[in-house]
């Protein structure tokens, strides 16, 4: 499937436009519009979706502006306002009419909040939102599948789970997550890079496999919670020694929790993009790094190969065994709350659950089955986030 739709974006590039659809244009749209237009690639089209049209404008107004005083934009940037994330036969309507190269879902639910800043001093798993996090980018693969879409879906929120959850329930998925392991390899070479006496550090190369939980306890802990992480170390091309305890102690980097946070994710979604058409249009390979890649719980190393008559995808395993990657994963998100996805249900852990009643003084269900998303997403707003903001409790 992800083949065939590679084929189509290699016919498409060939014939001249590209098109890639933002669905939502909070920060990380935002951010994402912005690196696009920076490309001066004239082969772009750029359809920026939403419900609110003169916003959506007023955005891509100025962005497009300052591309230009950059003298980098050459894309042409086309906004609908009629795609309500609410409302599947919307977003279907808008799909149907462009049919678009690449879609990418940047929109949430719960817009101008990061949920960790409730959840991660207080049960320490971001998991718990996975509710949340699913509830608009099943209604895109939803109309997606309404509208026959054939182009490159790309999702931003905890892919790590929701994808593998659209995956279970035999429905459509998204084939890449955005953000998550991607955020962790760059602090790895900055580590790596001053523990060595690197200067360029952009000649390191990092091979990771991990989920979300690990990006977050490595990020802000340095350590691995007790679970040695699949890592691997190269300065042009050579293997370095490294100690892990050590390098993870360094990847502690201080950063902001606002919006400015973002860039990170909207970079991710960019590198996805760009590996995927650098591949196509050079008859090269690429690399890059998905969290819920084809529909697996967690991140892994995925690789796009353009030297073909027809270019190809997969998970990259020459470093680490796939059955290593998948069981590192699971252990990981286990951590983050997740015992398990199966059967079109997530399955949270009895220590969350338990974690859960203690911090926010409400029991969590043990199984939410795919029906059941849009009752316990409402839940969880009502008794865990509502409550947490009037406390303070992201503070």
């Amino acid at each position: 499937m992800i083949n065939d739709k590679l084929k189509l974006i290699k016919q498409h590039d060939s014939e001249g436009k590209i098109r890639i659809m933002i669905i939502g244009l909070g920060s990380v749209g935002n951010y994402l519009l912005e690196y696009l237009l920076s490309t001066a690639d004239e082969k772009l089209e750029i359809i920026v979706a939403g419900r609110n049209a003169d916003k959506l404008q007023c955005d891509v107004n100025i962005a497009r502006v300052a591309a230009l005083i950059r003298r980098q934009n050459r894309s042409n940037v086309i906004v609908d306002g009629t795609c309500d994330l609410e409302n599947v036969d919307s977003i279907a309507a808008v799909i149907a009419k462009y049919q678009p190269d690449f879609i990418v879902n940047t929109s949430r639910v719960y817009s101008g909040l990061k949920y960790g800043t409730i959840s991660w001093k207080n049960v320490r798993a971001y998991g718990i939102w996975t509710p949340l996090s699913i509830k608009y980018i099943r209604n895109i693969m939803l109309a997606y599948e309404k509208a026959d879409g054939k182009g490159v879906v790309i999702n931003t929120s905890y892919s790590d789970g929701t994808i593998p959850w659209l995956k279970s329930a035999g429905k459509a998925y998204p084939d890449f997550g955005s953000g998550n392991l991607n955020h962790l390899r760059p602090r790895l070479m900055f580590a790596i890079a001053a523990d060595k006496g690197i200067s360029d550090f952009w000649n390191i190369g990092i091979d990771i496999a991990t989920a979300h939980f690990h990006d977050v306890v490595i990020s802000k802990e340095g350590q691995n919670e007790g679970v040695p992480q699949l890592i691997s170390a190269t300065y042009k091309g050579e293997k370095l020694d490294i100690d892990q305890d050590d390098i993870l102690k360094k990847c502690v980097i201080s950063m902001p929790t606002d919006s400015k946070r973002n860039m990170m994710n909207a970079s991710s979604n960019f590198d996805i993009i760009s590996c995927i058409l650098k591949a196509i249009r050079e008859n090269t390979v690429t690399k890059f790094y998905s969290p819920g890649v084809f529909g697996n719980i967690g991140g892994f190393p995925v690789v796009v190969d353009g030297t073909g008559a027809e270019p190809k995808c997969k998970i990259d395993d020459s470093v680490f065994a796939l059955d290593e990657m998948i069981a590192k994963n699971r252990e990981s998100l286990g951590l983050d709350g997740v015992e398990d996805i199966k059967d079109g249900c997530l399955i949270y852990t009895d220590a969350l659950i338990a974690k859960a009643e203690k911090a926010f003084g409400v029991t969590l269900p043990k199984t939410v089955h795919f029906d059941e998303i849009d009752q316990t997403a409402n839940f969880i707003i009502d008794n865990i986030i509502n409550p947490a903001l009037e406390k303070g409790l992201n503070k």
